[in-house]
């Protein structure tokens, strides 16, 4: 998860994290110790997000000037253009190995000051540092939020009607077009994050959750009270099976122990899920599609 950026923490934090992951393969700090490669130890993206962004080239307007400018690039202008490219390409490859040289040197330097500390003491320094990340735990999945719908509900036998797309909660920054978020799945809750930010944008916890499915292969739809949390993922089926396996376990703690006798009848109301701090929208149903492969 940390190599991946899916532990949004400062950069000294992360320094910290690789110095620990060194003590624990190597020990102390050595010469002679084997080192990893950078990208082993300290997320890629950062020290990409570092580097600075290409230069903005606005569009060209009328016809005539992209045809002009196309005859151009097919000519001395475009070999000029091309050589300009390769010389900005080599001047960031050089700025992204000043960038891992001089982390790299950070990284060590923290290394040195675990003089003494084992590898169990290592692992258990490395693991608290992630736990303090309020979504450790969870399992993260990239996805584009494509609509929240909110349902206006069930009036006199009605069927639901949809009203027009709106944010998430006041708070939220998330409107009606996509938006790239990670779909946090967890234990007790699923939680929407903007890609980095340690805070979620919204978490419901599994009793407020009353269905999801698979509206088709790469669409997802996720049922919180009122609302209806359409994504767009290529991890469907995982995201289905995850929710299924989080969701049975929440129910069968609800369910009478085997050396109890049962608090209910057969006929009485069905269990619902357990609702830890928010209330309950009613049991959850797992309503796949037709022609959906989820159970």
């Amino acid at each position: 998860m940390v190599l991946r950026g899916y532990v949004p923490t400062s950069e000294e934090t992360l320094q910290t994290l690789a110095a620990l992951r060194l003590q624990s393969l190597n020990s102390d700090f050595s010469t002679h110790a084997p080192f990893p490669r950078l990208e082993e130890l300290f997320p890629p993206h950062v020290l990409h997000a570092r580097l600075p962004p290409p230069p903005h080239r606005p569009p060209t307007k009328c016809r005539g000037a992209r045809l002009r400018a196309g005859l151009l690039a097919g000519g001395l202008w475009g070999q000029a253009l091309a050589k300009q490219r390769a010389e900005r390409d080599q001047r960031l490859r050089g700025r992204l190995r000043e960038e891992g040289a001089s982390t790299m040197a950070a990284i060590v330097e923290k290394w040195k000051l675990l003089q003494g500390m084992g590898r169990p003491e290592a692992m258990a320094a490395y693991v608290a540092l992630v736990r303090e990340w309020p979504g450790f735990g969870s399992t993260l999945f990239d996805v584009d939020l494509h609509a929240v719908r909110p349902r206006l509900g069930v009036v006199q036998g009605q069927p639901w009607q949809w009203a027009s797309l709106t944010p998430l909660s006041p708070q939220s920054p998330v409107g009606s077009g996509p938006q790239r978020l990670w779909l946090g799945i967890g234990a007790k809750a699923v939680s929407l994050y903007k890609p980095g930010e340690p805070e979620p944008l919204d978490s419901f916890c599994y009793g407020r959750i009353s269905s999801f499915g698979a509206s088709d292969s790469s669409t997802f739809r996720l049922s919180v009270e009122d609302r209806d949390l359409l994504f767009e993922t290529s991890q469907v089926d995982e995201i289905a099976q995850l929710l299924n396996t989080y969701l049975a376990s929440a129910g069968a703690q609800r369910l009478p122990r085997p050396q109890e006798p049962p608090t209910s009848s057969p006929t009485s109301e069905p269990t619902v899920l357990p609702q830890g701090l928010c209330p309950a929208s009613g049991p959850w149903q797992h309503r796949p599609s037709v022609g959906s492969s989820h159970s």
